[in-house]
């Protein structure tokens, strides 16, 4: 963790949500899911929302938004590498 304070937003699930849609929704990457499980502990063994969950939503700081998983395939990076 670091020394600053993480903002959040709040989202309020719903039906049918799931932790990499609401990743994909709001960092455009599936892989940051696990980060918003992290921040919502209380609902880590949550698959599906049934709708009706506030969770919080953690701003990325700089680091985080840089960093793109080297695992995606071409047809999802532009050509930096980047993710689209």
């Amino acid at each position: 963790m670091n020394d600053q304070e993480t903002l959040y937003e709040l989202y309020e699930a719903k039906a049918g949500d799931t932790w990499d849609s609401i990743a994909f929704d709001f960092y455009t990457n599936e892989m940051m899911a696990s980060r918003l499980i992290q921040e919502n502990k209380e609902y880590a063994d949550v698959l599906i929302f049934e709708g009706g969950e506030l969770l919080g939503i953690p701003e990325l700081d700089e680091d985080e938004e840089e960093d793109t998983p080297e695992t995606l395939p071409p047809w999802r990076q532009n050509s930096d590498g980047d993710s689209v």
